[in-house]
């Protein structure tokens, strides 16, 4: 096992505050294995690399021989997590929950060891607790000291309605720390309220308390908001390689460097050479290409990269086509241009198909189409193009 310093530093690459610092030296200093808690709530079947951010610092707690703990958050995702939320969460049932969390571990393992993991699911101890058991945790915080949370501040100052049940979800978050008592949590920035209730609850029930390990939260393809699916502004790990190597290639460049660090496994000095490369006047294309080739390697493998980028230069370099282009059946030659997108694309909405073409998003034979009420005439071969990625050929039936 390395030395207590050189595990610190691995530890806090990329996080933005370690509380209780001192207390996690000192058990990593009397060798100990640590146990390491991370929770996610099914609330989506999805896991974008916004969430690999976590799932990769635990990977580097597995690399150093500790213990890792996945929660999985079926109880609390039926409650649904306030956190940056003005209104309250619509909460899900049971068995999407249970859907979900199917497609999460599958995904998780794309980053951790599954032999070194040890997977729980939080309803196995809060469908346990008594009432009476659950007031006793209502009696270890105020109203007040909720309301230090900066949403619920915001929200309360607003007038805008907090419901009961919002103030349960930091108390039932932190009781998972009661039920496994880890040494340390990690979370996003936007959970260290709910990661201290963790922490001061485990003194509440005599426990050595977990210290706390904060990331940053990683901004979206917009490079403004945080990732999300709901935004749209996402990179799923099921994305196709194709997918996920566009996508990157859409992110400002102000993100490079932060993407490198938060969701790759690149060396700090090449990543420095990078950012140094990038201020002397290197087109940031460039190095960002090297980051949509690294991710896509990490998910899709190193030929698969290799090929999707040249596909990309393909396209966006050399006006060609890519070599797997779908091909649609249209039942009909003349169709509503809306319709024929929802063909297309059955999961996309007539709003999203409307915002496409408004925006003229949409190319048939690389002519732009920006009138949604023109009926248009397809022949066989025809090329539809929406956005930068998306590319069909028309064939009649």
């Amino acid at each position: 096992m390395l030395s207590e310093e050189e595990q610190i530093k691995i530890i806090s690459r990329g996080a933005e505050e370690i509380i209780a610092l001192d207390e996690l030296k000192e058990k990593i200093k009397q060798g100990k294995s640590l146990v390491i808690k991370a929770g996610f709530d099914p609330s989506a079947p999805d896991i974008h690399l916004g969430h690999t951010v976590l799932l990769r610092k635990m990977k580097q707690f597995q690399d150093l021989g500790h213990i890792v703990h996945l929660i999985i958050g079926d109880f609390t995702a039926t409650i649904g997590d306030p956190t940056g939320k003005n209104v309250l969460r619509k909460r899900l049932n049971v068995k999407d929950v249970l859907e979900n969390a199917k497609t999460y571990q599958e995904q998780a393992f794309k980053i951790l060891d599954k032999n070194k993991t040890i997977v729980s699911w939080n309803s196995s101890w809060h469908n346990k607790l008594s009432f009476q058991e659950i007031l006793h945790l209502c009696a270890q915080t105020t109203v007040s000291q909720m309301l230090e949370r900066e949403d619920f501040n915001k929200r309360y100052r607003e007038n805008t309605p907090i419901h009961l049940i919002e103030f349960l979800y930091p108390l039932v978050q932190g009781y998972d720390s009661v039920a496994i008592t880890p040494d340390i949590e990690l979370g996003g920035t936007d959970q260290k309220f709910n990661l201290l209730m963790g922490r001061n609850l485990m003194k509440v029930f005599n426990q050595s308390p977990q210290a706390v390990l904060t990331m940053p939260l990683l901004e979206g393809l917009d490079g403004v908001k945080k990732m999300s699916k709901s935004l749209g502004n996402y990179i799923a790990l099921n994305d196709s390689a194709k997918d996920m190597f566009g996508k990157t290639m859409s992110i400002p460049d102000h993100l490079i460097i932060r993407y490198f660090t938060l969701i790759t496994d690149e060396d700090e000095a090449i990543i420095k050479q990078h950012e140094e490369a990038i201020k002397e006047g290197k087109n940031p294309r460039d190095i960002k290409i090297l980051l949509a080739k690294k991710i896509v390697s990490m998910y899709h493998g190193f030929e698969v990269a290799e090929k999707t980028h040249m596909e990309f230069l393909t396209i966006f370099s050399k006006g060609g086509l890519p070599n797997d282009i779908p091909i649609i059946k249209l039942k009909q030659n003349k169709i509503n241009l809306i319709e024929a997108l929802m063909v297309l694309n059955p999961s996309r909405s007539k709003s999203e198909c409307r915002r496409l073409i408004g925006q003229g998003a949409v190319s048939i034979n690389e002519i732009k189409v920006d009138n949604e009420d023109i009926p248009i005439e397809f022949k066989k071969g025809t090329i539809v193009k929406i956005g930068k990625r998306e590319f069909y050929k028309i064939e009649l039936s």
